[in-house]
């Protein structure tokens, strides 16, 4: 009896395990063919909005962010450190160019600019004797002697002839003659001397008298312009039209030299100083004209591109470029930072879609987003021109037909299935492009 209890005790056991081995698998499959319906269902289909290219004309607007600066300035900075004796402007003065603004303490200036003058005015007097006086007593002498000698060499010139004609007759011997002849020789030698010394005495002596006065005179004129200059340096003098902007000293302090006592700025007409890509600055040229806009002012103002530098800036690679500005009305301040506007080139015939539609990647390649025939979302590289506000000119990679992505195409992959939604609102800007329609099937 007991062992047919245990037979059928192990008879049970076999039948419970196999019902538990049957219920894992139906769970398996049951699992497997769940999972089979998931991956049955539609793909989820993202809402875009799109629209065509359009065709028509477009001028490019190139924009950036600049300061107002002056078209002129001047830091003036004394030469010498002295206290300030007074101020002739205040700060918003307007002033012209070679106005006296202040003068600095300069008594002891002036006292060394009048001894100058008088020592200069000395030299003056010696020069005007050594050029005007009377001949020198050396000269004088060496006059005399030349004029001696040459009386004396025509005399003895007379005696020779004379005894030539009466030797011809037989009336005086030879030796008288011969006499005369070696005087007359001796005559020549001491003309011959006197001239010569007496034209040493002329040119060598006189032109080193003339010299040394000239020099005395140029060396004293040399000083007076000194101390006139050091006195024109306690005069702080405009070099330009314009404003004062600072003045940072008071009467009785003591300006330094090299430092900034006044600062005068020309801001009838300002410079806003902008810098743009190389490659933007490429078909630009001077006196394209532009906007700019001014915060607290509500129409934009008008401007000129007057300067493009030759040079890329080493620090950020762009090109400074400035754009004058009429500020006679003085509404523009100095410093001002502004949005500018540059007109540049213009297309009658453009194919354009909104900056909105352009993807960059990394390397820097742009292309777009447009919805294929199957519905889904496909990616074209394009080449594109020109910017005009919000809209771009396509060079090549779109036809006027495709269908272009313009919000919610980024972080699409290509072939991802599109539907086309209406345009977002203000309160829909701040949600994420992509958003799923429907549900799982």
């Amino acid at each position: 009896m007991k062992a047919i209890q245990k037979t059928m005790t192990k008879c049970l056991f076999r039948k419970l395990n196999l019902a538990l081995v049957l219920g894992v698998a139906a769970l398996v499959v049951g699992v497997a063919l769940s999972g089979c319906k998931k991956e049955g269902t539609p793909q989820v289909k993202v809402t875009v909005q799109a629209e065509k290219p359009e065709s028509g004309p477009m001028v490019e607007h190139l924009t950036a962010d600049a300061l107002l600066a002056p078209i002129a300035q001047a830091a003036i900075e004394p030469k010498i450190s002295a206290p300030v004796k007074k101020f002739y402007v205040q700060r918003g003065d307007k002033v012209r160019e070679g106005q006296l603004l202040a003068v600095l303490e300069n008594a002891d200036l002036t006292g060394a600019a009048m001894d100058s003058k008088g020592s200069f005015e000395a030299a003056q007097a010696a020069y005007v004797t050594a050029t005007q006086a009377t001949v020198p007593a050396a000269v004088q002498r060496a006059q005399l002697d030349f004029n001696q000698a040459e009386a004396n060499l025509n005399l003895n010139e007379g005696i020779v002839k004379s005894r030539k004609q009466l030797f011809a007759q037989g009336a005086i011997p030879g030796r008288d003659l011969d006499t005369a002849e070696a005087a007359l020789v001796q005559a020549k030698t001491a003309y011959e001397a006197a001239k010569t010394n007496l034209e040493s005495m002329q040119k060598i002596n006189r032109q080193a008298d003339l010299k040394a006065a000239k020099g005395q005179l140029t060396s004293a004129e040399g000083k007076l312009k000194s101390a006139d200059a050091m006195v024109n340096y306690s005069e702080i003098r405009s070099p330009i039209d314009g404003v004062v902007t600072e003045r940072p000293l008071y009467a009785g302090e003591t300006a330094a030299a090299g430092t900034p006592l006044i600062t005068v700025m020309e801001t009838s007409t300002l410079l806003a100083k902008a810098h743009l890509a190389q490659s933007v600055v490429q078909n630009m040229k001077l006196g394209d004209t532009a906007k700019v806009s001014v915060a607290g002012i509500e129409k934009p103002v008008n401007a000129i591109v007057s300067l493009i530098s030759p040079a890329l800036d080493p620090g950020s690679t762009t090109v400074e470029v400035w754009l004058k500005i009429d500020n006679k009305s003085g509404a523009l301040k100095v410093g001002t930072p502004v949005n500018v506007v540059v007109t540049g080139r213009r297309v009658v015939n453009a194919l354009k879609i909104p900056q909105s539609a352009v993807l960059t990647a990394e390397d820097g390649t742009k292309s777009v987003m447009v919805i294929g025939n199957d519905g889904a979302a496909h990616r074209k590289q394009v080449t594109l021109g020109i910017v005009d506000g919000d809209d771009v000119q396509v060079l090549s990679g779109l036809s006027p037909t495709d269908e272009v992505i313009t919000s919610g195409s980024y972080g699409l992959d290509d072939g991802t299935p599109v539907v086309v939604g209406p345009a977002a609102t203000d309160d829909d800007s701040a949600k994420p492009n992509a958003s799923k329609s429907g549900s799982d099937d």
